[in-house]
């Protein structure tokens, strides 16, 4: 384990009293509450000094609510430090005026707006969409790429347009680790590790393995291929908690990562564990 506090890139929290999440009725796993307590209990031995919270699909029209909320859960404890709300970028430019409004308050850092549910793989390069993710510059917003393998050619056309914006890709981009398929993902990380705005979250990836059968094994290729596409300066730690628990616990996916990095030096991991988060995000 990291024997320093470290920084959560991909924290989720819901309260089915208070949004709606139509999504969780397909995932009787996770279709309880997941709040705040529930986290600190989960983190077990893990020391987690700060919090980045990252919108959780719940109803769009709700998007500026669930804002709200967890702005009042982050007053309870304050280890949130930003906030990813969801936003409706494929609006183009009548997005700015929601953009403006999420921007307003000091804890949202940036914004998601899921491609990966997109039917359509062209969804991201639609003009419009386009557009709304360059207003994200004029707003001092980071954007978050969730997507799957599948979407990666495109969302390098997508990031080459907007080169103002800084792009964090969630979950590595979501490759087939369960089947242990490495291309074209493989080729394409390395591109999209090229275009020097983008930044790698080492997250989500035991809920790409077989939920109760993956070993460290499975997930070293990944790993290992990642921190050599990015280096150590542009990646940062995830836990994507609650929904890694659909495949393990908070400190079991801690100490996978951390022995798989075992040789690195303490600076290099500071860095993913703790200062990328920082200075990305800004908390």
């Amino acid at each position: 384990m990291p024997n320093f506090p470290i920084v959560d890139t991909h924290l989720h929290l819901w309260d089915l009293g208070r949004l709606r999440y139509p999504w969780l009725a397909s995932v009787p796993a996770l279709n309880k509450n997941h709040l705040i307590d529930d986290y600190r209990r989960a983190c077990g031995s893990v020391a987690v000094a700060k919090m980045v919270f990252l919108q959780c699909e719940c109803d769009a029209t709700q998007h500026l609510a669930e804002a709200d909320w967890v702005t009042e859960v982050a007053r309870t404890d304050p280890r949130i430090r930003g906030i990813v709300p969801w936003a409706p970028v494929e609006r183009g430019e009548a997005a700015g005026d929601a953009l403006s409004q999420l921007a307003a308050n000091p804890l949202v850092k940036g914004i998601r707006r899921i491609i990966q549910f997109e039917a359509d793989q062209g969804f991201c390069l639609k003009p419009e969409f386009v557009r709304g993710v360059q207003l994200l510059h004029t707003h001092g917003l980071s954007f978050d790429l969730c997507i799957n393998h599948r979407q990666l050619a495109n969302t390098i056309k997508l990031v080459r347009q907007c080169p103002n914006v800084s792009f964090v890709l969630d979950h590595i981009g979501k490759p087939d680790i369960k089947a242990g398929l490495l291309d074209p993902w493989r080729a394409e990380l390395r591109e999209l590790s090229r275009l020097e705005n983008v930044w790698c979250k080492v997250s989500g990836l035991v809920t790409e393995a077989d939920f109760a059968t993956w070993t460290p094994a499975d997930l070293r290729p990944y790993l290992d291929h990642v921190i050599d596409c990015f280096g150590f300066g542009r990646v940062m730690f995830g836990g994507d908690w609650p929904v890694s628990t659909q495949a393990t616990d908070y400190p079991r996916w801690v100490a996978t990562l951390d022995d798989a990095l075992r040789g690195c030096s303490p600076d290099e991991l500071r860095q993913l564990y703790v200062t990328n988060a920082e200075k990305f995000y800004r908390v």
